[in-house]
């Protein structure tokens, strides 16, 4: 049995439709599926939590019928785009009722995050959003680019730890390095006297990729990656 009606975008995507259902701003399935350009029967299999609905899909929900895609990523109390809170027994049905604890970072805004992450100003500026099952306090990022494809493609989102500085770190695990720019690598530690001194940062797309080392004295955080967001749901 798949795991897919856990899926917290379907979850989302079943509450808008019985919202614009209730408010007869669609006729059923075959019209919700008419407009996001799909089959009836598609629409069924999301709603019964038998597949994920397409990043495709989720534009054209968001476009047609004004809907706040933050709301779909829990990055938002509202719905509708514009409009009133979201009532709150939907929020209690689907697990946000405000945690909001891990900080968006999109891709027009990581070069400034690894500027600013110590100006209160500008983190309190980004969208908070949460996930069932991910306590304390995380920072997610979009990603850009195919350099550890397919692990993390063009677009995904990267839900992460902050670690202190000194905690044990695992080679060939996947990490976000935050030095003047932001990147998602593996690591491999290079150790001088038995002291790890600097970091190797490894692609996974290694064909076009190169790896490269950097010392850790340039590191300013390092961040665990939990999760990543992608089309089909949370990996």
């Amino acid at each position: 049995m798949s795991n897919f009606i856990e899926n917290t975008v379907n979850q989302k995507f079943r509450e808008v439709y019985h919202y614009l259902e209730k408010n007869n701003l669609i006729k059923g399935k075959s019209d919700i599926a008419k407009h996001l350009e799909t089959y009836n029967h598609v629409i069924n299999s999301i709603l019964k939590g038998k597949r994920n609905i397409t990043v495709d899909q989720l534009n054209k929900l968001v476009e047609k019928y004004s809907i706040n895609a933050n709301y779909i990523f829990g990055c938002s109390d509202e719905m509708l785009a514009g409009h009133g809170d979201v009532p709150a027994h939907l929020l209690s049905e689907l697990g946000f009722e405000g945690r909001r604890n891990i900080t968006l970072v999109p891709n027009r805004a990581v070069a400034g995050y690894a500027m600013e992450r110590d100006n209160s100003d500008y983190m309190s500026s980004l969208q908070k959003f949460s996930i069932p099952g991910y306590a304390g306090q995380m920072t997610a990022f979009e990603i850009s680019g195919d350099s550890m494809y397919p692990t993390i493609t063009n677009g995904d989102i990267v839900v992460c730890e902050p670690l202190e500085r000194g905690t044990p770190l695992r080679d060939n695990n996947v990490y976000v390095v935050v030095t003047d720019v932001v990147v998602a690598k593996r690591i491999q530690q290079i150790k001088t006297n038995d002291r790890v001194t600097q970091l190797r940062l490894i692609s996974d797309n290694n064909v076009m990729y190169q790896p490269y080392t950097i010392d850790l004295e340039e590191i300013t955080q390092i961040l665990r990656v939990k999760c990543r967001l992608t089309q089909s749901g949370i990996n």
